[in-house]
């Protein structure tokens, strides 16, 4: 009777270990906030049964006019706590998914600076830029209190100071700076320089994930722009969505990503560009597709591993749908851009492009009748499969300015 007993109490507290050991994955793994619809309540597809029990005390909205929040705690069988949530009801919005290519006109606030270099002159070689504090990745706004916001003018005012000491003011991240910068004479050229290599534009081809009715808006890409030498998120100063054809596609190979070619055509811009930021890019459209079309956004607790459907174009500029498979979803938030992984299955894409290539970006992703995410990324490696945004994150940092 004692060995028994003392199995059954190994047993219990074996299991209770592992219990709390789940917990403890649930409440790493799990994200701190959800959206939930209108009048609905938070569930959680989860391999263990998780509870969600409202917690003792809410958070106060912090306008009249904007939900309230309410904490809510997870807890294993309902009885072992995992953590508490901020859980927030909304409307869920209603999107017209898209799967249109679009040319993305990316012009900067400023002139970024993209690399140093030494100037040559006469005494010997000096870098004026790196002299003043100017880094790599620095956004040069003015010289001596005169906006630029091209290559040329940042040329053309240093080129004006004869050598004589310039005011720049910059931004970095989010903070101004001002220093003064005495160009160089470059001999070989006969002219002054700052020993700076800028870039104030950037152009490419994407896909528009959905058209937002009521508001006009639009959002894309599912990832930023952003510049291929210091890998920051291009500032936008102002932007254009443009209207291209795609006239091949380029397959993807295992080390190699395909890509979609296409050109610009010479139909009048699609939208304008407005923002520019982790989760896409955003903006409003000039023609908006049918609010017919529309389909509720997939909160990402709704979101389940299984079958769905991509649209994209891999041809001209009509898209059309594509099966795939939902291979895992991650709720960490430690990237808001890869937050799926997806496979693509559908035997018409894969003999068209391998699976997922550049240019690709932005497609939406269907499931279950609603607007769930869109594809961000390629694996290298296997380019049938790859990662997937939220679209609850694309309208979150996107269309709600978060």
């Amino acid at each position: 009777m004692i060995r028994i007993v003392r199995k059954f109490a190994i047993l219990f507290a074996v299991l209770t270990a592992q219990l709390y050991t789940a917990a403890a994955y649930y409440a790493w793994s799990l994200p701190d906030s959800y959206y939930t619809a209108d009048s609905s309540t938070l569930e959680l597809d989860t391999a263990l049964h998780i509870a969600a029990v409202p917690a003792e005390h809410t958070v106060q909205a912090a306008a009249d006019t904007a939900p309230a929040s309410e904490r809510i705690s997870l807890r294993l069988f309902g009885l072992i706590p995992v953590k508490e949530v901020e859980v927030q009801q909304i409307e869920t919005p209603l999107l017209v998914p898209c799967g249109q290519p679009f040319g993305i006109k990316l012009r900067m606030d400023g002139a970024l600076v993209v690399g140093m270099s030494d100037v040559e002159t006469a005494e010997g070689s000096r870098c004026p830029a790196q002299e003043a504090g100017i880094q790599t990745g620095d956004l040069i706004q003015s010289v001596n209190h005169q906006s630029v916001t091209t290559n040329q003018e940042l040329q053309a005012a240093i080129s004006a100071s004869k050598g004589s000491a310039v005011t720049i003011t910059f931004s970095r991240e989010e903070d101004i700076y001002t220093c003064t910068l005495t160009p160089a004479f470059a001999e070989k050229d006969g002219c002054y320089k700052a020993g700076v290599w800028v870039r104030d534009s950037s152009a490419g081809i994407g896909t528009i994930t959905f058209y937002e009715p009521e508001s006009g808006s639009f959002g894309g890409l599912g990832h930023p722009v952003c510049d291929a030498d210091t890998g920051g998120i291009l500032p936008l100063g102002s932007g254009e969505a443009g209207a291209v054809t795609i006239s091949r596609a380029v397959r993807g190979t295992p080390g190699n990503a395909g890509m979609l070619q296409g050109s610009f055509t010479k139909e009048p811009p699609l939208g304008e560009l407005l923002c520019n930021n982790r989760c896409g890019v955003f903006g409003t459209l000039y023609r908006c597709p049918s609010p017919e079309d529309a389909v509720p956004m997939g909160l990402k607790q709704e979101i389940e591993t299984g079958p769905a459907q991509i649209l994209c174009t891999v041809s001209g500029d009509t898209p059309r749908k594509y099966d795939i498979v939902i291979e895992k979803i991650d709720y960490t938030g430690t990237d808001n851009t890869r937050n799926m992984t997806v496979c693509i299955t559908d035997p018409a894409l894969l003999e068209a492009t391998g699976g997922i290539v550049q240019g690709m970006s932005g497609s939406p992703i269907l499931q279950n009748g609603r607007l769930v995410g869109a594809v961000t990324h390629v694996f290298l490696d296997d380019p049938t499969r790859g990662y997937a945004i939220f679209c609850e994150n694309m309208v979150r940092y996107g269309l709600c300015g978060s």
